[in-house]
């Protein structure tokens, strides 16, 4: 859903806090939590979508890793999955179901926690997605908008699948690109839960359909701060050199484009045209971004490292006092 439609959706409905709620919806975080009053919270999150790939299975992975990623994303642990299917049961009949179902109790498998149930309706278009709950020491939760001035930008993933993704559904990807592009759609961002336990990661989301633009604007707008992203320094999937070439693109990179441009200013010696296409890119299931003071960037980068995530860790940009505009593209 566009940036701007979705603002005008919640604007009477964001949530007052009451003696329990510690997040609900007032940032535009990735989950809600509730105070156990033991000093654990209760993470509670929901995800789903249409098709993206062909695979039925492959699909049902994606979208179970998806969803999880909201409960990494607050510096949380997953504790368990309910599945939300929407299936045109004439069309498309049981067997493709079930296909869904299989992958997305392998992801739950892979993420040490059950598809303990859900609910299914007969739909006109294929609909999935997961409701997750997790927990989470209060004093350990990871927020999208309490980065602070000098705070480092790093990013566990490229950017890239929202172009891959059209060039599938156009039927232009190539075969030899297709193996990277469905690794990355399904693989869990479990490395939140341990970024949980690092102090000095101030703040941390994860990067889906506003594209990096939209959240890193968000993180760092809710912080009442601006930022810093170098380009250059910014990962993206070494396929898709040949789609832009080709200006394939995802409609939604437009309606992200027109949404955040306003708040963006790019310097010399930046392929704007190239980064307008990239940085708006939506991603699905796509990295954790965080922003690491300065004294715990050893910390997180030897972390990174160990979870073989080593090549994300040279920081991408930095947070910064707030300026005419919300975010600086450098070279």
């Amino acid at each position: 859903m566009a940036p701007a439609a979705l603002e005008k959706i919640l604007q009477q409905s964001r949530t007052t806090h009451g003696t329990r709620l510690v997040v609900g919806n007032e940032s535009s975080d990735d989950a809600a939590v509730y105070d156990w009053g033991d000093g654990s919270g209760l993470i509670s999150t929901t995800d789903f979508f249409t098709p993206i790939v062909d695979d039925a299975f492959l699909f049902g992975k994606i979208a179970a890793a998806n969803a999880i990623s909201d409960v990494y994303a607050m510096g949380g642990e997953p504790l368990l999955a309910l599945a939300m299917l929407a299936w045109p049961l004439e069309k498309l009949g049981t067997d493709l179901a079930k296909e869904v179902m299989a992958g997305a109790s392998e992801t739950c498998r892979e993420a040490n926690i059950p598809l303990a149930g859900g609910h299914s309706i007969d739909s006109t278009e294929p609909v999935f997605g997961l409701a997750v709950s997790g927990r989470v020491q209060l004093n350990q939760i990871k927020k999208n908008n309490t980065a602070q001035a000098g705070d480092w930008l790093l990013l566990t993933k490229p950017l890239g699948v929202g172009i891959l993704s059209t060039a599938e559904k156009r039927g232009v990807l190539q075969e030899a690109h297709r193996a990277t592009f469905y690794q990355q759609l399904s693989a869990l961002n479990s490395i939140g839960k341990l970024l949980g336990k690092i102090p000095g990661v101030h703040a941390l989301t994860d990067v889906t359909g506003f594209g990096l633009m939209g959240h890193l604007i968000e993180m760092a707008e809710g912080s009442g701060l601006g930022a810093i992203v170098h380009y250059s320094k910014v990962p993206v999937l070494l396929e898709l050199q040949e789609y832009l070439k080709n200006r394939i693109i995802p409609d939604a990179t437009y309606r992200n484009w027109n949404a955040y441009q306003p708040k963006v200013d790019f310097g010399s010696g930046v392929n704007v045209m190239e980064a307008f296409t990239v940085l708006p890119d939506p991603q699905t299931n796509g990295g954790l971004l965080m922003a690491v003071a300065e004294d715990s960037l050893p910390e997180v980068q030897a972390l990174l490292q160990q979870e073989g995530l080593g090549d994300f860790a040279e920081p991408i940009g930095k947070i910064t006092a707030a300026g005419e505009k919300c975010i600086q593209v450098l070279a």
